[in-house]
């Protein structure tokens, strides 16, 4: 048995950088930047006003300011200010030439229909400078950015409109259990829904990645053994649930290395997810993950997903805020790392939540994270600052 942080070691350097491929900007959620992207413009592309208001002359303020023309955004200025002008101007639209600063609205009076004066002390110009905030030929986003809404938006606005990106692996869910049905499907007797495999679906799904669901393995090694193959036929990464530690049933080791398959780790010392399986061939990987639902929850959310980006060229950093622990927290057995599920308090800490152990699925429904409990630590005290992984 290995330390997680061994695991994890193993899974990030055992992962390949896939190969890329072009597509269009507004198709790129959630893909991984496989190229620097550089702006073709300056950003502003002029001096524009940055709200609705009268460019001027700073120097003139003090003065009745005589108005010769309205600028609309989109429009070119058709008159210079000179001294004691000004001209009515929308946020947005390009700077007179002449001026140098703008007035908002709201701090001026109308004296008649050609005149205003300007009631405060001027204290800054409202103007956007041309290239201010991008020069031509600048970086706007780097190679290995994790694409969301607003870089989306940086690159409409510097026009590139097909951009490369890491392909996505093709991945694979077969949860195993002859005391599976699927979810739609009411339990009889011994039976149980398949919650895993609707997880580890939508946890993949929310990578932005297509899951190819190959159903329920029933525990026969002719059933287990079809639907592995066909798996590994058509896919990089096959993620199963169940079958992997040591009862008589648990067969995915064996008709894994039977494909040839080389296992690089079987059990890892953490709780929840101790039987956790990860076994390679070539560039096809297989992770098999324990049966109890909130085991595979977490081992996929803490290797498989770091793995995942990997291959696609993107740094997964977790994301972490540190709280305060709201009371004393003790646990049994210290000779494993912990997984605690957790929630934010209104009093600005974080509370373990009543956890029964892997089985206990409804423990995590209102779970804000985890926090991880060191090999070795029994007892976490109230007060003290902790790691809070979020979900």
């Amino acid at each position: 048995m290995i330390t997680f942080e061994e695991a994890y070691k193993i899974v990030v350097e055992a992962s390949q950088l896939i190969d890329t491929e072009t597509i269009t900007y507004n198709r790129s959620l959630n893909r991984i930047l496989a190229e620097d992207v550089k702006s073709d413009i300056d950003m502003p592309p002029f001096d524009k006003s940055s709200v609705d208001g009268y460019a001027c002359r700073a120097a003139d303020l003090k003065n009745e300011l005589t108005l010769i023309e309205i600028i609309a955004a989109g429009t070119i200025p058709n008159k210079e200010i000179l001294e004691n002008q000004c001209s009515k101007i929308m946020t947005g639209a390009m700077l007179p030439k002449g001026a140098d600063a703008v007035i908002m609205v709201e701090d001026t009076e109308t004296t008649d229909n050609k005149h205003i004066k300007y009631l405060k002390e001027y204290s800054k110009s409202n103007i956007a400078y041309e290239a201010e905030d991008i020069k031509k030929g600048d970086i706007v986003l780097k190679k290995g950015t994790l694409i969301k809404a607003h870089h989306i938006a940086v690159l409409a606005e510097v026009g590139k409109t097909e951009i490369e990106v890491y392909k996505q692996p093709k991945i694979a869910v077969i949860p195993t259990g002859d005391e599976l049905v699927e979810p739609e499907i009411k339990p009889k007797n011994t039976q149980i829904r398949n919650s895993n495999g609707a997880q580890m679906i939508a946890q993949i799904q929310e990578i932005g990645i297509p899951v190819n669901y190959i159903g329920i393995a029933k525990d026969t090694e002719n059933d287990t053994f079809n639907k592995i193959k066909k798996a590994i036929d058509e896919n990089d990464i096959i993620l199963l649930s169940g079958g992997v530690s040591m009862g008589d049933f648990d067969i995915v080791p064996k008709i894994i290395e039977n494909f040839g398959f080389e296992t690089l780790f079987h059990n890892v010392a953490v709780q929840p997810g101790k039987p956790t399986l990860f076994s390679r061939k070539g560039n096809k990987f297989i992770f098999g993950l324990p049966g109890n639902p909130v085991s595979s929850f977490m081992q996929l959310n803490l290797l498989v997903k770091p793995f995942i980006f990997n291959m696609m060229g993107y740094k997964f950093v977790p994301k972490n805020i540190k709280m305060p622990l709201e009371k004393d927290y003790t646990r049994k057995n210290p000779n494993r790392m912990s997984w605690i599920p957790v929630v934010l308090t209104e009093n600005g800490t974080i509370l373990p939540i009543e956890y029964h152990g892997s089985a206990h699925l409804n423990s995590i429904a209102y779970a804000d994270g985890f926090i991880a409990i060191p090999v070795g630590v029994n007892t976490l005290k109230k007060g003290e600052i902790i790691h809070v992984r979020q979900i």
